[in-house]
């Protein structure tokens, strides 16, 4: 199977977002010996946000493309490429301002493409990637899940992953990172018991 690791924490080694991608990871590697994981470090190497340039970029043969529409073309492709190639995907999601980081945003801006990974009919949208696996690492500093803080969070993913097809969604959650030492704690304690005794008990 094909892995595909997305992390977009700014924290570095001081992201528990991170922290916990990997341990994901690790234990899809443990139950999958034979899983081929592709990485990208968002926050590292950012994608540009969607601009004039893409789109023109985009409607233009490649002969005709200056060097920066075919950085924008090329970058497009590359990360289409990597996102239907895999099988499954990790994603490292921490809030940020009540919603994702806008890189993550950028990334997803280049995974949704008509024709690719959704296409409209007559009787609405649909999705084309419904065979691929997310797992999705939340993290927060506040206690938002469930509630309307969360919904450009949590819930905007779910949807749009369920827009591209994909109703295989799992979430691992570590919130209230800010609110002291013990809910901190318990919190990534709890995340690590998730990964390590129930997101591959059936594998």
């Amino acid at each position: 199977m094909k892995l595909l690791h997305i992390d977009s924490s700014i924290l570095g080694d001081n992201s528990a977002s991170r922290q916990l991608s990997s341990e994901v990871v690790k234990a899809w590697q443990t139950a999958e010996p034979t899983a081929v994981v592709t990485y990208r470090d968002l926050a590292a190497d950012a994608i540009s946000h969607f601009s004039s340039t893409t789109l023109v970029a985009a409607g233009t043969t490649a002969e005709l493309r200056d060097a920066a529409q075919q950085h924008e073309a090329e970058l497009s492709a590359s990360t289409l490429a990597e996102f239907l190639a895999a099988d499954a995907v990790v994603i490292a999601a921490p809030m940020y301002n009540f919603t994702i980081p806008t890189q993550l945003k950028a990334w997803i801006d280049r995974i949704a493409v008509a024709g690719q990974t959704f296409r409209y009919t007559e009787a609405g949208p649909e999705g084309l990637c419904g065979g691929k696996k997310v797992v999705i690492v939340s993290t927060s500093g506040g206690l938002h899940a469930g509630q309307a803080t969360g919904v450009a969070h949590e819930e905007y993913l779910k949807v749009m992953f369920g827009f591209l097809g994909i109703t295989d969604i799992e979430f691992v959650r570590a919130h209230g990172l800010a609110y002291g030492d013990e809910v901190r704690i318990k919190a990534m304690s709890d995340a690590h018991t998730q990964i390590s005794e129930q997101l591959f008990a059936a594998a």
